[in-house]
């Protein structure tokens, strides 16, 4: 049988097992993307237009946005006009937070602005980079059994190998907004519950469901992908 590689996958099926695992909130101004949901549909609702939205998103591809995403549907600094969206996805009131929009990292930091702080999650050359489309994460590549570390403290939200194309996989909860997913593990060392320490070795690297040996690691804010190379420290 043929092993599909990550670059061939279609990420829906992740995107969908992160937000499971829980989500933040709703911010007012904010709206979190749900199964069927379109940039149309979503500035209908919001009675904002489709230019709008783009632009306070930076979308560059409106049509590419993703299950879970965080998308601001009213206009900075006025997020409490947007119509419905005071109010989470399920009709209730929604705290106000201030780290509702997806973080920009400085130049320089290994932080996001809400304070979590990554350090590296395996030894090994990044032999594939991040670009938001066909790759929602970086592949690190090294020799099998190279131990795998947990890149934050955090709980284990999944620990398995349901996911097609990711073999054995860990998704590390970190707090209401942050996740991290471990890809194509030869061994799992937790398991689904456990509370993890940052640099805690979590398994061991592989190639499950992938034609080489390799670490392919995913950052995750509310649900969307974003470049885990832009919060990791320079080595």
């Amino acid at each position: 049988m043929l092993r599909k590689t990550i670059t061939r996958l279609v990420c829906a099926p992740l995107a969908a097992a992160l937000v499971a695992c829980g989500s933040a909130p709703v911010a007012p101004g904010y709206y979190r993307v749900e199964r069927g949901d379109t940039v149309t549909k979503i500035a209908r609702s919001h009675r904002a237009s489709v230019r709008s939205i783009v632009r306070w998103n930076n979308l560059t591809n409106p049509d590419a946005i993703e299950v879970g995403q965080l998308l601001r549907v009213a206009p900075p600094g006025n997020g409490a006009t947007a119509g419905s969206s005071t109010s989470s996805n399920n009709g209730s009131p929604a705290p106000s937070t201030s780290n509702a929009a997806a973080p920009r990292a400085l130049p320089g930091a290994a932080a996001p602005a809400n304070g979590i702080s990554l350090i590296w999650p395996t030894s090994g050359k990044v032999v594939r980079n991040f670009d938001g489309v066909n790759a929602k994460g970086i592949d690190i590549a090294n020799v099998a059994g190279t131990p795998i570390v947990a890149a934050a403290a955090g709980t284990v939200v999944y620990a398995g190998n349901g996911l097609r194309g990711y073999g054995n996989l860990l998704i590390v909860k970190h707090n209401a907004d942050f996740l991290t997913a471990y890809a194509h593990n030869r061994k799992l060392l937790v398991k689904e519950g456990d509370r993890v320490t940052q640099g805690q070795t979590i398994a061991e690297m592989g190639d499950t469901d992938n034609d080489h040996v390799v670490l392919h690691f995913e950052l995750r804010y509310g649900g969307r992908s974003i470049d885990p190379s832009r919060y990791l420290p320079a080595r």
